[in-house]
């Protein structure tokens, strides 16, 4: 429980210690809130049919899964070095 007290008492300082419990880095999250904001963009985009809104919607998308995928890597050398 010693993150959870972390936390209540200072939000941002128990990012870390959060992490470590989900065994997610700042880049996977960043990346997987940027490819959901992406799809929504997306959707609404051919929802309303503004192309536009698609196209961008669809980068953002898919520049999320790449931020995704580096913190993937990231982690993946964070847990080859212990």
């Amino acid at each position: 429980m010693q993150c959870a007290d972390s936390i209540a008492r200072r939000p941002l300082a128990g990012m870390s210690c959060m992490e470590n419990l989900m065994n997610i880095n700042k880049d996977q999250v960043k990346g997987h809130v940027e490819e959901a904001k992406g799809a929504v963009k997306e959707a609404t985009g051919k929802l309303v049919g503004n192309p536009t809104l698609e196209v961008k919607g669809n980068i953002e998308k898919n520049l999320g899964k790449a931020q995704a995928k580096v913190g993937d890597v990231k982690e993946d050398i964070r847990k080859a070095s212990k």
